[in-house]
């Protein structure tokens, strides 16, 4: 059987490669070498040095940008062999996944970019969506190996998976803020939180802020550390760079990303991206309870 790689172990790729694990002989290497040696014990992966992943055919990263990853190509430069396939679940730069996707043709590794929505749930339950972008026959030829995965989608070349990515979660910011401001105004009218987001979750403005995060998170004030806001507040960047390669009108999406990277300032990257409501909440003086 042949083996996997995964190169990545955070709040995502740590349960994905566990997936990974369960199916096939996986490699696993984490900056912090104690999370994969935990990887190890817990999912019976393999921790080893960096180089060592390069033995896989199929090698997985899910890091923070894509700058990391093309670091991570250099410095696996000389270990790197033809035809091994680099599927990266990394929320990265349309452009740079282009530009990283000739680099490694190079050395005959086929690159796809290839990040996931679903959340650390998803993860955990093996049923994210995948975005893959590349040439057809290599999205097949990795499918079988996408062990964490409830839905695969060829969204076009390499670099369409960042650019549908940048864009889902654009969307997701937009829900979310668009929510907490509806519901902070209710809530001064005197309304329950609660019973505002039953009626619109029966109705036409619901959304998975109104269904999921909001009712599990901020009416809950538990707020868990899943999805940083200064990631969210990346990815929004990103999509400001594949609207304005197209020249396409977003006026929406820009006040967006305004919102949100101040919210990144008075709240910090490291706090979750439902916390950006606590902004609004600051600001209309009352809770979303």
């Amino acid at each position: 059987m042949e083996k996997v790689a995964f190169v990545g172990l955070g709040a995502m790729g740590y349960p994905m490669a566990g997936h990974l694990a369960r199916r096939f002989p996986t490699l696993v290497w984490n900056r912090t070498w104690e999370k994969a040696k935990r990887h190890q014990e817990e999912f019976g992966s393999l921790a080893v040095p960096l180089e060592g992943v390069a033995e896989a055919q199929v090698l997985f990263t899910c890091l923070p940008t894509t700058k990391e990853v093309a670091a991570l190509a250099e410095a696996l430069w000389p270990h790197l062999r033809p035809g091994t396939y680099w599927v990266d679940a990394t929320s990265g730069d349309p452009g740079e996944s282009r530009l990283l996707a000739e680099r490694l043709l190079e050395k005959g590794v086929v690159y796809l970019d290839a990040p996931v929505s679903g959340g650390t749930l998803g993860a955990q339950r093996g049923t994210l969506t995948v975005m893959m972008g590349g040439p057809e026959e290599a999205v097949e030829r990795v499918r079988p190996y996408l062990a964490y995965a409830g839905k695969v989608v060829h969204v076009g070349p390499v670099g369409a998976g960042h650019a549908v990515k940048a864009i889902n979660n654009a969307l997701l910011a937009v829900n979310l803020w668009a929510a907490g401001e509806g519901l902070v105004a209710l809530v001064r009218q005197g309304v329950s939180a609660e019973k505002a987001l039953e009626v619109i979750n029966a109705s036409s403005g619901r959304s998975n802020a109104t269904e999921n995060l909001i009712p599990d998170r901020v009416l809950t004030r538990a707020f868990p550390k899943t999805f940083a806001l200064g990631l969210l507040v990346k990815d929004l960047g990103i999509a400001m760079g594949v609207l304005d390669g197209e020249k396409a009108p977003s006026p929406l999406l820009r006040l967006t990303r305004e919102v949100y990277e101040m919210a990144k300032r008075e709240l910090g990257p490291e706090a979750d991206h439902v916390e950006a409501l606590k902004l609004l909440e600051r600001w209309g003086g009352t809770e979303i309870r």
